[in-house]
């Protein structure tokens, strides 16, 4: 018998509230191709749909989104040697613009979004995650853009946007790991909960917002949002993309994909994050 292939998203409703939940626990709901498009799908409908007003994004698992499935995305950069063309980046940037614009539909979304983390929300998990207008996390959640080390920019580049200029530079100059805690003092989220208090905590706070007739809701959010687009967010997030393919492809960045192909990936990001002793290399350390 065959093992049926489990969906990578799936959705509920109740009281005017759409969860959208990532559903690949078991691989700490990295980013793929799959559940870009799913999710992509899945926030649509939300929008769309006139029994929604609030739209809900959660996780199964231990982490809400440990960034890209790495082992497909190294093995995708290490086939490029094969091919008798050099890298394009014009291509790049058309080929990662497909996740960045899944991700800002939570920006862009009429409805108010809101996120609920726990565990990991790291690399391009933040390119997803802070495109929501609320940010709810777990005491024991962590944050932070470890490929700004070697191999990455933000993609969305909504750092500068949550933080202010001085805190953004102080952690994506650093890559350094920011406990829930530290990521709500920083103003990067709204609040963090008790680990076993934020679904209920999340969902009711979304139920909460509900309440409010769903035109005043959409009025509110673009009133907010505007102050960012009259700030440039547009050309921050093309540079963003564009950097991001350019970081993947400087020396470093190959040597990364390089060592990542002798040793494994998850070796190789361990050796890049032990000076820091921070992300996977904490315990280590």
């Amino acid at each position: 018998m065959s093992t049926p292939v489990r969906t990578p998203i799936r959705t509920e409703t109740a009281a005017g509230v759409r969860s959208i939940v990532l559903c690949r626990p078991e691989e700490y709901n990295t980013i793929t191709p799959e559940l870009r498009d799913a999710l992509a799908v899945a926030i649509d409908e939300a929008d769309d749909d006139p029994a929604v007003r609030v739209i809900l994004l959660r996780a199964e698992g231990p982490a809400f989104c440990a960034g890209y499935g790495l082992d497909w995305s190294t093995e995708m950069q290490a086939a490029e040697g094969s091919m008798e063309r050099v890298w394009d980046s014009v291509l790049d940037q058309r080929e990662m613009s497909r996740f960045v614009s899944t991700y800002m539909k939570l920006w862009y979304a009429r409805k108010p979004t809101i996120s609920a983390v726990q565990g990991w929300c790291i690399a391009g998990g933040t390119d997803l995650v802070l495109c929501s207008d609320i940010i709810i996390a777990g005491e024991g959640a962590s944050f932070g853009y470890p490929p700004s080390r070697v191999w990455g920019t933000p993609t969305t580049a909504m750092w500068v946007y949550r933080l202010g200029f001085e805190k953004a530079k102080r952690y994506l100059l650093t890559g350094d790991e920011i406990p829930a805690p530290e990521a709500v003092a920083a103003g990067l989220i709204l609040e963090c909960v008790p680990d076993d208090q934020l679904q209920e905590h999340a969902m009711a706070f979304a139920k909460r917002m509900a309440q409010v007739p769903g035109n005043q809701l959409e009025m509110l959010k673009l009133l907010c949002n505007q102050t960012a687009e009259n700030m440039g967010i547009s050309s921050t997030r093309t540079l963003g993309t564009l950097f991001d393919g350019v970081a993947r492809h400087t020396q470093e960045g190959r040597d990364f994909v390089a060592r990542s192909t002798d040793i494994g990936i998850r070796p190789a990001v361990r050796e890049r994050d032990d000076p820091f002793g921070d992300y996977g290399s904490r315990t280590k350390a």
